[in-house]
């Protein structure tokens, strides 16, 4: 919805078992009746419709409306993205790298010589330097903070990181970029 984008179906996992092992899925009507008992397709699992995750599920979707979660998200996730920024430029940097975000996931691309702006194939993505990504991996570990150890993951903000724990990782990944320059 919030990128104008209509699913022919949606798949969800993980969040709708509020930890437990659930998943969901959901789509048009058409698609829908395509489903047994009133279509063809079988659809069934050890855990399906496991009380428990159900349960822990409702409990979690119900914790993330009320608390107003996805906003705290998407807060924590531009804090992250302005901080990296910052970081990138104080680190000399910011030319060569690309930051892409999405609500409250944040990844930092380290360019290739030929890139302007973050990978959107395949093609692209092998052209990213890997060994920059691995530096400032290596910084920020040093300093304290476990961020993916893939130049093609996501930073996850979560609602329990604050600006101060933010600024603290761009901190330490301003400093592990600095060499870079020398």
């Amino acid at each position: 919805e919030l990128l104008g984008v209509t699913p022919d179906i949606t798949a969800l996992g993980k969040i709708v078992g509020g930890g437990l092992p659930a998943a969901a899925f959901g789509g048009r009507k058409e698609l829908m009746e395509l489903v047994a008992p009133v279509g063809s397709v079988y659809q069934a699992g050890t855990l399906s419709g496991n009380p428990l995750a159900m349960a822990a599920g409702l409990a979690q979707l119900t914790a993330l409306r009320e608390r107003n979660a996805y906003d705290t998200l998407n807060r924590v996730g531009a804090q992250l993205e302005s901080h990296l920024s910052a970081a990138l430029e104080s680190a000399g940097v910011a030319s060569r790298c690309a930051i892409a975000r999405q609500g409250s996931l944040v990844t930092v691309f380290h360019l290739g010589e030929h890139l302007t702006g973050a990978p959107r194939n395949f093609d692209e993505a092998q052209q990213l330097d890997t060994g920059a990504f691995a530096c400032m991996h290596a910084g920020a570990l040093a300093a304290g903070h476990l961020i993916p150890p893939s130049q093609f993951e996501a930073l996850f903000g979560s609602t329990a990181h604050t600006e101060e724990h933010i600024a603290e990782l761009a901190t330490a990944i301003a400093k592990s970029l600095q060499p870079a320059q020398t």
